[in-house]
């Protein structure tokens, strides 16, 4: 499977588990919404505070498979080097990040300010393995 195979099913298909190595070796994994931004990384929207943070921020590197809307059928396995955005620097690509899965907010005042209040970060993921599967 090719990287641009990987960001296509990405591009419509949002439902992920993201997993992340504890300091003791094992997986962490955490349902997330993850999207493609325009450089064609995985991103995804959390907080700071996150296990899934700490643990990317000792060994940056995640692990995803993403599922279609209906759970069975295809979906995709990717893995990468990670990089965590903190605000204020993340606040644009979390705009984007929104934009790109549920469109324009009523209030992007009060997005942003959530964003502020949640300490919200942006995980970004470079592909560089992936397969897709068939259920």
């Amino acid at each position: 499977m090719t990287t641009d195979d990987a960001q296509a099913f990405l591009r419509n298909n949002h439902r992920a588990v993201l997993a992340t190595t504890r300091s003791d070796g094992g997986p962490q994994m955490s349902p997330v919404v993850i999207a493609l931004d325009v450089e064609g990384r995985a991103v995804v929207s959390t907080r700071e505070a996150t296990s899934k943070v700490r643990n990317l921020r000792r060994n940056p590197y995640a692990y995803a498979v993403v599922l279609n809307d209906h759970f069975y059928g295809q979906w995709l396995q990717f893995e990468g080097p990670a990089t965590i955005v903190s605000l204020p620097e993340a606040m644009e690509p979390l705009v984007a990040y929104y934009r790109s899965i549920s469109g324009e907010h009523p209030d992007w005042d009060d997005y942003r300010q959530a964003m502020v209040r949640d300490r919200r970060v942006l995980v970004r993921i470079d592909i560089t393995r992936a397969r897709t599967h068939t259920t």
